[in-house]
């Protein structure tokens, strides 16, 4: 059998199990994308090869998942929870930094890589919670909202607290704090940009030309191209794909857009994504340092949700809500093992503290669902 069809057959397989593995998490009560991940450690054991083409198409997946919940967020309530979610991703970066840092400095004694350590907690990977919301139903709640405003808020500032960091222990190694922030500056400033003339332009052809059909197609371009871009400039490609859904968000197709581009996603690319998260798991690795990388977790989903739920708490949300809000900041996946390896290829950490990160990974990945699940249906 050539390459090519064992391609094919690897990438039905995995669409199989993970249609068997969400369907039975369902049957438990649990969200599907719980099933999904627990497929993925369960191939990633032996079973088979995480190739490039497979991770790839896994990326398409977690860049549509964001696009979705652009395109399912109201901007007249995003820009009302601009305060809340500054408040929500400050508290969400502080305490976990801090307590984080200061609990592998007590540990290891050795102060550059418990500060990157620290820094490796504050990231926030909000394709999990934004799945698990979006199975509930509650994506387009106040607190998932609020959420999402604090996730993209908690993403810039970890890049600059990344670079700060790495120009501080590896001076030859970032780029200038000024020369990031310059650049996500400019992000933004395209974004808005793009919104005004997209805006300009469906105005001035809606009603020479019929478009409705190409709109998809359209978002398409506009999600893959602003992903790409997001990405060069240094902010994640999950960011500029939720903007881009925002932009089509504001547009009279956002519900055929929304339809047709959720048809395509979760059938294909997104369970493809979670099963992908699970195949990237070294179980080997991970239990190698259970010990300390259990109470280094403790500490982390605890510093998040008390750091994100205070803030939320501050914001004016109900208790409830808040603990709602600080799990749904909890999850740690790609962004917190991209931020590691780069610490591992810098020297600031070492094979044990990369492992640490995996094992957090996993644990907060797995919990996330349920723990968010059971947040909204408590009394």
């Amino acid at each position: 059998m050539n390459s090519e069809l064992i391609f094919i057959f690897d990438i039905a397989i995995i669409l199989l199990l993970a249609l068997l593995g969400g369907m039975l998490a369902k049957k438990l009560n649990q969200p599907e994308v719980l099933g999904q991940i627990i497929v993925g450690i369960i191939l990633g054991a032996g079973l088979m090869t995480k190739t490039n083409t497979i991770e790839e198409i896994g990326q398409i997946g977690v860049i549509f998942l964001m696009f979705i919940a652009g395109l399912e967020t109201d901007i007249d309530e995003l820009k009302d929870s601009g305060r809340s979610s500054s408040l929500i991703a400050l508290g969400g970066v502080l305490v976990p930094g801090v307590l984080v840092s200061s609990t592998m400095y007590l540990i290891t004694k050795d102060f550059e890589s418990s500060i990157f350590m620290g820094i490796v907690s504050t990231a926030t990977s909000v394709s999990i919670s934004v799945q698990t919301l979006k199975e509930i139903g509650h994506l387009r709640s106040k607190e998932g909202v609020a959420i999402l405003g604090a996730a993209i808020m908690d993403d810039v500032a970890g890049i600059i607290m990344l670079t700060l960091s790495i120009g501080i222990l590896k001076p030859t190694a970032g780029s200038s704090l000024t020369m990031v922030i310059s650049k996500i500056l400019m992000f933004f400033l395209i974004v808005y940009i793009l919104g005004k003339l997209l805006r300009y332009i469906l105005i001035k052809i809606d009603n020479r030309i019929k478009i409705d059909e190409k709109m998809v197609s359209l978002a398409l371009i506009v999600c893959l191209l602003l992903a790409f871009l997001s990405e060069e400039l240094g902010v994640a490609a999950i960011t500029g794909a939720f903007f881009a859904g925002v932009l089509f968000s504001m547009t009279k197709y956002r519900n055929n857009i929304t339809y047709e581009i959720n048809r395509i996603a979760s059938l294909f690319f997104v369970p493809i994504f979670f099963v992908v998260i699970g195949m990237g798991v070294d179980l080997k690795l991970a239990f190698s340092v259970i010990g300390m990388g259990s109470f280094i977790i403790i500490v982390a989903v605890l510093a998040k949700i008390i750091g994100s739920g205070f803030g939320a708490k501050f914001s004016g949300f109900g208790t409830n809500a808040s603990l709602q809000i600080g799990i749904g900041m909890v999850p740690r996946a790609e962004v917190a093992i991209i931020i590691s390896n780069l610490g591992l290829s810098l020297g600031i950490i070492n094979q044990k503290m990369m492992a640490i990160t995996i094992l957090m990974v996993v644990s907060t990945t797995l919990l996330t669902p349920s723990m968010l699940k059971w947040s909204f249906e408590r009394k």
